[in-house]
């Protein structure tokens, strides 16, 4: 690692992106690593020198905390600011705010004194299209006006995110996190993170998300901060020129970015907090706040709902695989604009006469997790009453329920059935789309439904033997909105393959920290469930499609293989290309740059031994002999290029030698041809390894790349080699 440091030897003036890398090229952990340390030491023996040194030292170290600051000001700025755009522009489907027209439906009304308990969500100041144009809010006519409107909007929104997206940041659609685990793997997708995909990601996620599709923006959001936090490390030279620095939260997490995380994320909400985009001040998107407590005998539910979670993303898993492969080796693909404009108008078609459907997906979800009080007009809350109860308002006991509850549970069963086909078709299209409100949603609805019957047989069966000893006769025994919480955590389970992370995030949304065991049974049933029918989640499901260079770490190589099954040449392939460290000349590594496309050459003492003395990056190579030629005299193509600390002895007559012993790196990473694969894999995966050689006492024998890694744990798994990757 010591030849990885300093990258400059023949000119006294470092020449640019020398130590850089090309694009979709997977970048050196060690080097840069080795980089940053050679940057820091250098900056701390010059902070002894003078007072200015020790200030620009200082400022170095503060730099990390200043990013973070600014990262979490951007972040919950933009995460408010797309919270309430979307609030008013899904509302602007259906209609106006006559006082303010910038104003959504909940907070043209929060000012009116007109409004009455059974009506709270009708004010004057709010009119419906219908209403507004032909001044008639009620009958056929504006039925089929609003309905028509509603569609024309909802394609209206769609068109101009995915035209926005497909003119202006092809980056910029899909949820991003698939791509982002692949770029803090240390792959590089330039422009993935660039200002205009974060500028166009933010405004086509709101027309996305209004357009009422069934994708959510949470996922989005997480590419929107990573855009954020690129555009910052851009400003500070210490994260700019080092990739290694910039991906610190990829392989391993020092305690400092614990710490800096922590930092980003308390800005982040204090200014969301500021911006209050709920209207509730509070910071979670569905608040819960449940007065009964769950039973040990609900565990049995809890655990269904989280089968059912498990084997939902199984199959939208697969059926979302397939249909995105189909998109891609098709001619569907050439189309997608087309292709978002069906989806949308079918998605809108379907969706308005449903009321579960209509609004959206957020609204949904908060109805569903709701507990049913005395002050809820909501149908699922239509419960017949003893007229002679007098119980406090938050312990209102069990109740038969009335046709409004049986009528909301028809809509929300063709509700469930619609999400669960809708979003197989959504999510992947050019568009920015998120997962986890869709598959909340999915789970929601379910556990709604689940805990409603469980509620009813509690009331009418309480002598039954399950029910006996926590669940009397006038007791308020079971709460439907926890059942729909705990079906979304399992559903989202099912889909992402998340355990503690996910029970964090359903903290996160709802506030329902002393529902963690409920929670967490679902969560671990589903993963358990999902993972008999395959380990991959659905991220990790698309970096195999578009065939990203990704080792998850939560993959196992137990095959019995060695390095030499893996290594290349292989037999009847070509000898290695390699350089030699004082005999190569300039027109000869021309030649092999030109006629090769390999990322980096060894580097022997001479063809015959073979001796390995380091490796050399094609990149750096080729724009060290590039500047060489402008800027150094006598360097021509037959001059020799060495890479060693002396000159090669050459007859007089021989043009000026060319040195590029600083751009080689003297300790590159070695195995010997009878190590095992699970631990090169292990090795890879670890250190981040972009290429390893392979030798056998001292002499090279062959190189393993990331890439051939991954193709052969593809082919070791029965599938296609070459099918899984990037192209």
């Amino acid at each position: 690692m010591n030849g990885a440091g300093n990258l400059m030897d023949f000119l006294d003036e470092p020449f640019p992106d020398v130590g850089t890398y090309e694009d979709f090229h997977t970048i050196d952990w060690l080097r840069e690593k080795s980089r940053d340390t050679d940057r820091h030491r250098k900056i701390t023996s010059k902070s002894k020198e003078s007072m200015w040194e020790l200030i620009k030292s200082l400022l170095d170290a503060w730099s990390g905390w200043v990013v973070m600051l600014l990262i979490g000001l951007l972040s919950g700025t933009l995460a408010g600011v797309i919270d309430l755009a979307v609030d008013w522009m899904t509302d602007l489907k259906e209609g106006v705010c006559l006082s303010a027209f910038w104003y959504s439906h909940e907070q043209c009304c929060w000012t009116s004194n007109e409004t009455t308990f059974d009506d709270r969500d009708k004010c004057p100041q709010w009119q419906k299209w219908a209403e507004l144009m032909t001044g008639h809010a009620e009958g056929a006519g504006a039925y089929v006006l609003n309905y028509f409107l509603y569609v024309l909007w909802a394609l209206l929104f769609s068109f101009l995110a995915v035209s926005l997206v497909r003119v202006f940041a092809p980056y910029a659609c899909g949820s991003g996190i698939p791509e982002i685990k692949t770029i803090l793997s240390g792959f590089i997708i330039r422009g993935y993170l660039g200002k205009w995909t974060l500028l166009i990601k933010t405004v086509t996620l709101v027309l996305a998300v209004s357009s009422g599709l069934s994708l959510g923006k949470e996922g989005p959001l997480v590419h929107v901060a990573c855009c954020c936090g690129n555009l910052f490390c851009s400003l500070f030279s210490k994260y700019s020129k080092n990739e290694g620095k910039r991906r610190e939260v990829s392989y391993y997490f020092p305690l400092k970015t614990l710490w800096r995380s922590f930092f980003a994320a308390l800005v982040a909400a204090f200014t969301l907090r500021s911006i209050n985009p709920f209207g509730n001040s509070r910071l979670v998107l569905f608040y819960v706040e449940y007065h009964t407590p769950w039973y040990m005998a609900e565990l049995v539910p809890f655990i269904l709902l989280g089968v059912f979670g498990g084997l939902w993303g199984t199959l939208f898993i697969r059926a979302n695989i397939a249909w995105c492969r189909r998109r891609k080796t098709t001619q569907l693909g050439k189309y997608p604009v087309l292709e978002v404009i069906a989806v949308t108008g079918i998605t809108a078609v379907l969706a308005f006469p449903n009321p579960y459907t209509r609004r959206s997906t957020s609204e949904l979800i908060s109805e569903l997790f709701n507990d049913c009080g005395a002050l809820e007009s909501s149908q699922l809350c239509d419960y017949i009453n003893n007229p002679n109860m007098s119980r406090p308002v938050d312990d209102i006991p069990d109740r038969p329920a009335g046709p409004g509850v049986y009528n909301a549970l028809w809509q929300l069963a063709l509700a469930l059935v619609f999400k669960i086909v809708i979003t197989i078709f959504t999510f992947g299209m050019k568009i920015p789309s998120g997962l986890f409100i869709p598959s909340m949603a999915v789970g929601a609805i379910a556990g709604r439904i689940v805990g409603i019957a469980v509620e009813q047989m509690a009331y009418h069966h309480h002598d039954w033997i399950i029910f006996k000893n926590w669940c009397r006769p006038g007791a308020d025994c079971v709460t439907p909105g926890l059942y729909a919480m705990v079906g979304a955590a399992a559903c989202l389970g099912g889909v992402t393959r998340m355990t503690v992370s996910l029970v964090v995030i359903m903290f996160e949304l709802t506030g329902g920290l002393e529902y963690i065991v409920p929670l967490m049974a679902a969560a671990v049933t589903s993963k358990w469930v999902a993972d008999a029918f395959g380990k991959e989640g659905i991220y990790e499901s698309h970096i195999q499609l578009n065939g990203y260079p990704y080792l998850d770490v939560r993959d196992e190589f137990t095959h019995r293989t060695l390095a030499t099954d893996v290594m290349r040449p292989r037999r009847n392939d070509p000898p290695l290309a390699v350089l030699t460290q004082d005999s190569t000349t300039v027109e000869d590594v021309e030649t092999l740059i030109k006629d090769t496309d390999y990322n980096g050459f060894p580097v022997v003492v001479s063809r015959e031994s073979e001796r390995l003395i380091g490796f050399v990056q094609r990149r750096d190579l080729t724009l060290a002999i590039k500047n060489a030629r402008q800027k150094q005299d006598g360097v021509v193509s037959s001059s020799v290029v060495y890479f060693t600390e002396d000159a090669p002895q050459l007859p007089a007559s021989n043009p000026q030698p060319l040195k590029l012993r600083r751009i080689l790196n003297l300790s590159p990473f070695t195995v010997t041809d009878h190590t095992p694969m699970e631990t090169v894999v292990d090795i890879f995966r670890k250190l981040g390894l972009r290429q390893c050689l392979v030798t056998r006492s001292g002499r090279l024998l062959g190189i393993i790349t990331k890439k051939d890694v991954l193709r052969h744990m593809a082919q070791m798994m029965n599938q296609d080699p070459e099918s899984i990757m990037f192209n």
